[in-house]
């Protein structure tokens, strides 16, 4: 049965995302994961994991702040400590956190913009330490996912044990639950509705900018809540991929990589899709053709029980299309979990899954990503595809069509083009015999 896709409204009509349940399943799942590990505690200053903890949320602007925390005690209820009134805000309209029990101000050291005597990262660890004691888990491991080196320092000055916390979040989250797959599944919607557009507007003379520009207008306008990027690559920046937009004038016979990046209710896509413009010459048409069969040999893979390891031998070695090693090709032949964050588990790549595989389940959610230059030494073809792992393969949920290379921006160069160009040319001419005729100039 094909994943389905709602409109973005509540209605009483029919069952969409449940955010109630949603809250409820992703802390349940990260409170089972703490259980079965040795931590006694997490403690998270990374955005996304704060959201699966505490279901809040305070803006895109703090995503890099390191300027909120949460903390998880083993058997307990989170508490997140936050900026300014956004604590106020969660007291009053997050009731999942029992007012001012377990949303409380508190604020971290802004990247170090604070005075290092001020106190500010003693001030967070004592916090934290003081909860920690009165759950009777001071001594027990505490999990931290990202730190500041002062906060770090002061934790330990507290006498907490510190370690990685990370996997244990990233474990949690690998598998989705039915109400992330359906917001996972509407964010992929939105990015088909931006290359709808964009596909309509690309043409020679346009730059990659104003593409970035059209992308974000229309995702923002179908309610994203943060376009994280827009990566537009033309020309003879395809290859080698430079991972950035510039403001290069696109040109007739140019191929033109794009990759959306945006959150819908927190949850990402990645998703690339390559075009030439005006017209598409052999050597681009052939490097799409290797891009694709590399894209769905990947994807007949994809079922339970399968491993990264599967899916990577079906890609090729770096020394097979210029680089080289591993390394110096990175996520060019790729995969990676999407979720709250891009390159969430599991990860695909030679580099690391022939010989640390992991297995794929029911429920992951996965961006496959494949690269192939062109022979002609300048041009290159990139395709991704998220997929969602079925009890028995896997539905494919980026839905704009990638089966073969568009040509976008064809008004002059398809054979229905010039016929019309002829027609109109007949016409003037027609006209102009006319106007002669009667003795009128043309």
């Amino acid at each position: 049965m094909a994943i389905r896709t709602f409109g973005p409204n509540a209605v009483d009509w029919e069952e969409r995302v449940d955010l109630d349940r949603l809250r409820r399943e992703r802390l349940a799942r990260l409170k089972a994961t703490l259980d079965r590990s040795e931590l006694g505690s997490l403690l998270t200053f990374d955005f996304s994991n704060i959201r699966y903890m505490t279901s809040t949320h305070i803006g895109t602007w703090a995503m890099d702040k390191l300027i909120r925390f949460a903390l998880l005690p083993r058997g307990g209820e989170p508490v997140v400590w936050d900026f300014g009134s956004a604590a106020r805000h969660h007291q009053l309209d997050n009731p999942w956190l029992d007012g001012t029990k377990r949303a409380r101000a508190g604020i971290s050291t802004l990247r170090g913009a604070f005075h290092p005597d001020a106190g500010i990262a003693a001030d967070v660890a004592r916090k934290v330490a003081d909860e920690l004691r009165e759950h009777g888990l001071a001594d027990a491991p505490v999990g931290v996912d990202i730190a500041e080196m002062p906060v770090l320092a002061a934790l330990r000055a507290e006498g907490l044990d510190v370690v990685d916390g990370q996997q244990v979040f990233l474990e949690s989250r690998r598998i989705k639950t039915p109400d992330e797959i359906t917001l996972l599944t509407q964010a992929c919607a939105m990015v088909d509705a931006a290359y709808e557009e964009l596909y309509a507007y690309l043409r020679p003379g346009v730059r990659e900018n104003e593409c970035v520009g059209l992308v974000s207008k229309v995702l923002y306008d179908l309610g994203s809540e943060y376009v994280e990027g827009v990566n537009a690559i033309s020309g003879e920046r395809c290859s080698p991929h430079p991972h950035v937009y510039s403001d290069r004038v696109v040109r007739p016979g140019d191929p033109a990589f794009f990759d959306i990046l945006h959150s819908y209710l927190g949850y990402r896509t990645c998703y690339y899709r390559t075009f030439a413009v005006g017209s598409a010459s052999m050597a681009q048409r052939d490097a799409y053709t290797r891009c694709r069969e590399y894209m769905d040999r990947a994807i007949a893979l994809v079922k339970p029980g399968a491993t990264t390891a599967d899916i990577v031998t079906v890609w090729p070695r770096a020394e097979e299309f210029g680089f080289a090693d591993e390394t110096a090709a990175f996520a060019l032949q790729y995969g990676h979990g999407v979720g709250l964050s891009i390159w969430e588990k599991p990860i695909f790549s030679r580099l690391v899954s022939l010989e640390h595989p992991e297995t794929l389940e029911e429920g992951m959610v996965f961006a496959l990503e494949t690269y192939w230059p062109a022979a002609d030494g300048w041009s290159a073809a990139r395709i991704e595809e998220e997929v969602v792992v079925t009890s028995d393969g896997c539905e494919v949920i980026t839905k704009f069509p990638a089966e073969d290379l568009l040509v976008a921006g064809r008004k002059y160069w398809t054979a229905g083009g010039a016929l019309n160009t002829l027609r109109e040319a007949q016409s003037h001419l027609n006209t102009a015999a006319s106007s002669a005729a009667n003795g009128a100039r043309p």
